[in-house]
């Protein structure tokens, strides 16, 4: 059984999952959006992009609103076209961190191939405390785009939690699951030997990491059904990416439409009765970071 679950009360065949928001503060779209998820229920947690135009707007919506369980999404790529952002800790070529147009790389793969891990340590810690100085109550950090999961990377990102006493994601996924996603052998090594040596120093591991998909947008109830009522017991991560329908939306992604529907199905009175009917528990990072702090782990 996950010994965090363990420690909050829960039982071995307990399904156990954090819904969580992705994106805040990307654009403007997001904020509506996840504010309304919130309110209504079912979506558990959310992570901010801190480097992003609109996260000032999400530190004023924390701010009153401190219920909200709001991560960091710690974020070393820029993937649009029309639409870029840049780190917050330098301006150094010579940092690896920026591409030739001067914002962070469009790419996972990008990125970890070119980045001094130094400065991704820097800029790791620069986001997290921008967060925590614009009154963001943090409750996790996470990785967008998986950008600071590779081997060389990961150490900073433990770090960078562990300083600010917040647990950071780390998904338990199987070998298969890793290839299935095109994981490279080199990152598949290095999970074997490294996740059993995190999960004994105490970090908290996610079982399961599972997302809605961004490249079709129909039938979403249905699809969240599916793939929720296919959870095993355990602590599950599940992923979306709401925003609400604006012009900005459009311009800046084109897979907008996934988005919106997102925001659309998970606050359906369907989906939220569905989801209680099936016993599925959800929860937010903020009690398992209190549990970490009160020195269970």
């Amino acid at each position: 059984m996950n010994p965090i679950l363990a420690r909050l009360g829960f039982r071995a065949d307990d399904r156990v999952v954090i819904i969580h928001a992705d994106d805040l503060g990307m654009c403007q779209a997001t904020l509506p959006a996840v504010a309304e998820l919130f309110d209504a229920g079912l979506v558990s947690s959310a992570a901010t992009m801190v480097p992003c135009s609109w996260f000032p707007a999400v530190a004023e919506y924390a701010r009153a609103t401190p219920s909200a369980d709001i991560g960091v999404h710690t974020t070393l790529t820029s993937e649009w076209d029309a639409y870029r952002w840049g780190p917050l800790s330098t301006r150094d070529p010579a940092s690896g961190l920026l591409d030739d147009e001067g914002y962070l790389h469009r790419t996972t793969p990008a990125v970890q191939a070119q980045a001094n891990p130094a400065a991704v340590a820097a800029e790791l810690n620069a986001q997290l405390d921008r967060a925590l100085a614009s009154g963001i109550d943090v409750t996790h950090i996470d990785s967008h785009m998986g950008a600071a999961f590779a081997p060389h990377f990961l150490p900073a990102y433990l770090a960078a939690a562990a300083r600010a006493r917040v647990p950071p994601l780390v998904p338990r996924l199987s070998e298969e699951r890793m290839r299935e996603q095109g994981m490279p052998e080199e990152m598949i090594a290095f999970a074997r030997q490294a996740i059993p040596q995190l999960e004994g120093q105490g970090v908290v591991m996610a079982d399961h990491l599972v997302g809605m998909p961004l490249d079709q947008h129909e039938d979403r109830v249905e699809t969240a059904k599916h793939l929720l009522g296919s959870l095993p017991p355990g602590l599950s991560y599940f992923i979306i990416h709401p925003a609400i329908d604006t012009p900005e939306l459009r311009a800046i992604a084109s897979d907008w439409r996934a988005r919106v529907a997102d925001y659309q199905a998970f606050c359906s009175v369907e989906l939220r009765a569905w989801v209680r009917e099936q016993g599925i528990q959800v929860i937010g990072w903020r009690p398992i970071r209190d549990a970490l702090r009160s020195g269970w782990m």
